[in-house]
């Protein structure tokens, strides 16, 4: 069981606000005063103080009723996350050959689309209906189907480039699905990921989702982890590092009008009860992290690829 404290939530803000100033340099005496001074207001405020807070059940719900709940507005305006990660791959994917990509996890499409008009041959893959029924209105040209990132629906050798977005979080292992993204690539392929950053997994509210089988509140089951994990993964499969960026959450990221009342429940709305101290702490700190992995052709064939 997990407990979401909106309280404990932002005395963790201020907190991490705090601890940043430290290390940095950027806390002076008087944010730090102020730092305190804010502190024990919200501990004093009532409805915080008495806000019931939210008992929740790791691992209770699936990626696939989560997705669904995000199909209809995933890649609309306004999700931070992409509106970070999206120019930086499309970036790397512009320098690449055009030939045949895989999109895997393709969500709706955001990035088959963008290959699709730098003339690659795509192919779209993702493990939700919802997801690929967004992909299919939007490029109905394409072929997608419906798969497991674990077994992916292609021959050996049969793609240049994959790419992988905001998908391995919800992975388990990073290795047997880098195995199979080594085993569909052709010699000299390249591979480009996107994930959310560790940083940014402890920074954000965690929020609880619909309830599970047991009518609790449910926690979807992510795992965030640090670069080394990639590479660990990545490198003896044959990958080369040809690039690594962490994006950075954007100055401004709390909404100038605060919500009227201020929230007192798991939110991002949340962040209005102490503007200051939550860009302190999350403002241009890392929030996603973009790989481009290029695969060694005299590794192809040797017995860790398969």
């Amino acid at each position: 069981m997990t407990y979401l404290s909106p309280l404990g939530y932002l005395l963790g803000v201020e907190g991490a606000a705090l601890l940043r100033g430290f290390r940095e340099g950027s806390a002076d005496r008087a944010f730090v005063e102020a730092r305190i001074t804010e502190i024990r207001t919200l501990l004093d405020t009532p409805a915080l103080a008495h806000a019931e807070g939210v008992t929740a059940e790791p691992g209770t719900v699936g990626t696939a009723e989560v997705y669904e709940d995000w199909a209809p507005h995933y890649d609309a305006p306004g999700n931070q996350m992409i509106d970070v990660e999206q120019p930086v791959v499309r970036r790397v994917l512009d320098g690449l050959p055009v030939g045949t990509a895989l999109d895997a996890a393709c969500g709706t499409g955001r990035h088959t689309a963008h290959l699709h008009e730098l003339g690659h041959r795509v192919i779209g893959v993702d493990a939700s209906p919802d997801m690929l029924a967004r992909a299919r209105e939007r490029l109905p040209d394409v072929d997608f189907c419906e798969a497991d990132l674990h077994r992916l629906p292609l021959p050996d050798d049969a793609v240049d480039t994959v790419v992988c977005a905001l998908a391995l979080t919800h992975v388990p292992e990073l290795a047997p699905v880098l195995r199979e993204f080594a085993r569909v690539l052709r010699p000299g392929g390249h591979l480009v990921i996107s994930d959310a950053h560790l940083l940014s997994s402890y920074l954000r509210p965690t929020l609880p989702r619909r309830p599970g089988p047991d009518g609790r509140p449910s926690l979807l089951d992510e795992y965030h982890r640090p670069l080394s994990a990639y590479l660990t993964a990545a490198l003896p499969l044959g990958f080369q590092v040809r690039g690594c960026e962490e994006p950075r959450r954007p100055r401004g990221f709390v909404a100038t009008a605060a919500p009227d009342p201020l929230p007192t429940h798991p939110s991002w709305d949340l962040h209005h009860w102490c503007r200051e101290a939550s860009a302190a702490a999350l403002e241009d700190s890392p929030l996603a992290v973009v790989w481009h992995f290029q695969l060694d052709a005299t590794r192809k064939g040797s017995p860790s690829n398969r």
